[in-house]
């Protein structure tokens, strides 16, 4: 019988420390990575950061404020 794919984790939350973007994904791992990969986050300020909102149900992250956008695939380096 042939397996069935894992099912992919997707993106419940983000937080921000003074370095870095905290994404908490359904599996229960939480994804930190430095924010100077995203720059434009980065430089922007906390309530920018803060306005966030999920898409593809979670597969991804948008800030209208700063137009980034970062897949969880990305952040899994998939």
């Amino acid at each position: 019988m042939p397996r069935l794919p894992e099912p992919v984790p997707v993106a419940t939350n983000v937080a921000f420390s003074d370095a870095q973007m905290h994404v908490t994904l359904t599996d229960g791992r939480v994804i930190s990575v430095p924010l100077d990969w995203f720059p434009s986050l980065r430089d922007a300020s906390a309530a920018q950061r803060g306005n966030w909102r999920l898409i593809g149900e979670g597969v991804g992250i948008h800030w209208e404020d700063v137009d980034e956008d970062v897949s969880v695939a990305a952040l899994l380096g998939k």
